[in-house]
């Protein structure tokens, strides 16, 4: 499909696949500064509506022009990860960025046990971001303090909603999952505090955001794939 110069500046909605590493960033600016590059734009305006760390890959929804105004609303979206924690160790950052810094006993864990804990984490929960995240403390990122080992840094706890929160145990300790969330949800979070409750630990190992309220995955395009398809060719 062609894209013009005009829809851009106008007002676009993208729908991204995001690849795995790659951070947020990385990825809307390939497909900005393409679209300045191959149409000679002097600028444009453009935004993306939620993070995703560069451990996680999926559905990104890239706003330009006017569209950046719908940024909020998408943000508010009812979201769906799919992915796998693993049980029986913690990490620092709750996910693979850090190395396992704890291990434990997963001896006591029945499927009983495990979906009696998986009903606690339905519907409103409180929630403590992790340390390793992009929050801002004192004008200072989160990391910042977590990489420099400051463990003073009081973090205040969040309410969020969790809508459905399905386990797939075939392949125990690996837990595979799919959530569906309310904004504001970390699931790196929801992954430690239910190693947690289990009382054995569990950390993130692959992560997917598959929807933004009725926007899907499906219907994405990595950002080679967009620039390739709708502005090289756009612009021959």
């Amino acid at each position: 499909m062609i894209i013009t110069p005009e829809e851009f500046s106008n007002g676009k909605i993208l729908l991204i696949d995001k690849p795995l590493h790659w951070s947020s960033f990385q990825a809307i600016n390939k497909i900005k500064w393409s679209i300045i590059k191959n149409y000679k734009l002097k600028k444009i305006k453009i935004g993306h509506a939620g993070t995703l760390d560069p451990l996680a890959s999926g559905l990104l929804i890239v706003c330009t022009g006017k569209f950046t105004k719908k940024i909020t609303e998408f943000q508010e979206a009812t979201k769906t990860y799919t992915g796998t924690i693993r049980l029986g160790a913690t990490t620092p950052s709750f996910d693979m960025e850090t190395e396992i810094d704890q291990t434990f006993s997963i001896e006591h864990i029945t499927p009983e046990l495990i979906e009696k804990t998986r009903q606690q984490f339905v519907g409103e929960i409180v929630q403590y971001p992790p340390m390793f995240s992009a929050l801002k403390k004192k004008g200072k990122r989160l990391y910042e303090f977590a990489r420099e080992g400051d463990e003073t840094i009081e973090i205040p706890s969040r309410t969020v909603s969790i809508e459905q929160f399905n386990l797939d145990t075939s392949e125990f300790p690996n837990i595979h999952f799919e959530v569906i969330c309310g904004k504001g949800t970390y699931i790196r979070s929801l992954a430690n505090d239910f190693g947690k409750a289990l009382q054995c630990g569990g950390y993130l190992t692959a992560l997917r955001r598959t929807k933004i309220g009725e926007f899907s995955v499906d219907e994405a395009i990595s950002p080679d794939e967009f620039v390739i398809n709708h502005i090289l060719k756009s612009t021959k």
